[in-house]
């Protein structure tokens, strides 16, 4: 059915103008509400949402698809509900964009319920106050930086320090370990990467259990702002009516952040600090505020955050920062220096690392790690001016337990077999204390640093591996 061919002709405008992503159209009264979905074009292909009134006749929206063959006069077709996206178990294994079509090549899902992607957030009366800590079975995250079930986790780090790899193999150790739903959200990644964590998926036997929605790099900034809505609308659905926990991930935040921008920019509006869009903490909270956890069960979510430029006063990260309950920060020096994942332990923290939520020896443990680590930090410029053996011999200790602590917080991965030719590991969290206990307490002094990286529990530090003392630079 084409725009012309519209019984009701309240329902029918006329673009007035056309400025990249964002059309001005003229309705006869009632005009369309806001976040009502248009379409325009000879077969509706080009969808336009509705943000903002301009007078009591022409209303502004922003277009999720390319505007080509758009000009002004077109007509425009006011489908009188919002942008909807599909809900239910038969999403599993299966991959969707922004307007709950399959992207993945199989048949399409035109059944079953639909749902508005603008949905209200939890009120606060329905919301959990309990604290539960989620294993991930990645020893320096359970550790240092414990996330929290129903709460928010962000991975900060700059480009290529391995946000992705640890979201891919979280998104395996928590379907493997707690049987729930895995949601992962692209939004403004590249496709490659879209397409080699849905082959990843398959290969693991993960994809079963897991929905993927994709708004990507390619994709206008209209789409890319809705993504995260459209995600959560499905995870909501898990949590609310099939009672289930859902760990909702997506990749990256600041692609949102940087499409509201682009759209913030189209509109007109004056931008705020560093070129940003003066509605970025409203944006920001609509988005997040969706993420909690009430008695039916849990959406938990960990969110790549990149940090333009590895600047962590950035607005956009500082902002992101308010909402998290856990962060867990990537460092650039650790990655070159081998240490993967490359989770920097002093700058990572969590809401959960108390003793009246993690327990005491929890507590204690990450305590005197993050001591023993920053102790080590303050003596490298002496070691690097003056030696190893100008250090007094408990300064020598802590320095000994801190490259034996670094490297035991090193962890083969399940998504990284192929590449460092190494089995991917699962350690819980008891497992991880008792290895960071016993190398606080020097039981490993005797051992070369190399018996404890890339290992998984600490019982894999064989007496084979025994060497000669500390007499080990590597």
């Amino acid at each position: 059915m084409t725009a012309y061919q519209v019984a009701d002709q309240t329902k029918l405008g006329k673009v007035v103008s056309v400025r990249g992503s964002i059309i001005d159209v003229q309705f006869p009264k009632p005009i369309p509400e806001i976040y009502n979905q248009l379409k325009a074009g000879e077969n509706g292909e080009i969808i336009i949402e509705v943000i903002t009134h301009v007078n009591a006749e022409i209303v502004r929206g922003i277009a999720l698809t390319p505007t080509s063959g758009l000009a002004r006069g077109s007509m425009v077709v006011n489908t009188g509900n919002s942008l909807e996206v599909p809900v239910g178990k038969h999403l599993l294994g299966r991959m969707f964009n922004v307007f709950g079509d399959t992207i993945d090549g199989k048949e399409k899902i035109n059944d079953g319920e639909w749902r508005s992607i603008h949905q209200v957030s939890v009120p606060l009366v329905e919301q959990s106050t309990k604290s539960e800590i989620l294993e991930t079975g990645i020893k320096v995250i359970d550790v240092l930086a414990p996330l929290e079930r129903g709460g928010k986790a962000g991975l900060f780090g700059g480009a290529g320090v391995g946000k992705t790899v640890l979201i891919t193999e979280m998104i395996h150790n928590i379907v493997s370990q707690h049987s729930g739903i895995s949601l992962f959200c692209g939004i403004g990644e590249r496709n490659r990467e879209a397409e080699e964590l849905y082959r990843e998926m398959q290969s693991t036997g993960v994809l079963d259990n897991t929905v993927l929605i994709f708004g990507q790099m390619n994709e206008p900034p209209g789409a890319r702002f809705r993504v995260g809505h459209a995600a959560l609308t499905m995870a909501e659905y898990f949590r609310d009516d099939a009672r289930q926990d859902v760990l909702l991930l997506i990749d990256n935040i600041f692609r949102f952040i940087q499409a509201g921008q682009e759209v913030s920019g189209l509109m007109g509006q004056l931008p705020s600090r560093v070129g940003y869009q003066p509605t970025l903490s409203t944006e920001l909270a609509q988005l997040e505020e969706r993420i909690s956890t009430t008695n039916k069960g849990a959406i938990t979510s960990v969110q790549a955050v990149y940090v333009p430029a590895d600047d962590f006063t950035d607005p956009a990260a500082v902002h992101t920062f308010g909402h998290l309950s856990a962060s867990i920060v990537l460092s650039r020096k650790r990655a070159s220096e081998g240490f993967y994942p490359a989770v920097d332990p002093l700058r990572s923290s969590s809401k959960m690392l108390t003793p009246s939520i993690a327990g005491k020896r929890h507590y204690e443990i990450a305590q005197a790690v993050r001591q023993t680590l920053a102790n080590y930090e303050d003596l490298k410029d002496i070691i690097a001016m003056l030696g190893i053996e100008e250090l007094s011999v408990n300064d020598r200790k802590t320095v000994y337990r801190s490259r034996r602590l670094e490297r035991f917080l090193t962890q083969p991965f399940f998504s990284t077999e192929q590449f460092i030719a190494k089995k991917g590991k699962l350690v819980n969290l008891s497992a991880a204390l008792d290895g960071c206990e016993r190398i606080l307490n020097d039981e490993f002094s005797e051992y070369p640093e190399a018996a404890l990286y890339m290992i998984g529990g600490i019982d894999e530090v064989g007496h084979g591996a025994l060497g000669i003392g500390h007499g080990d630079g590597a």
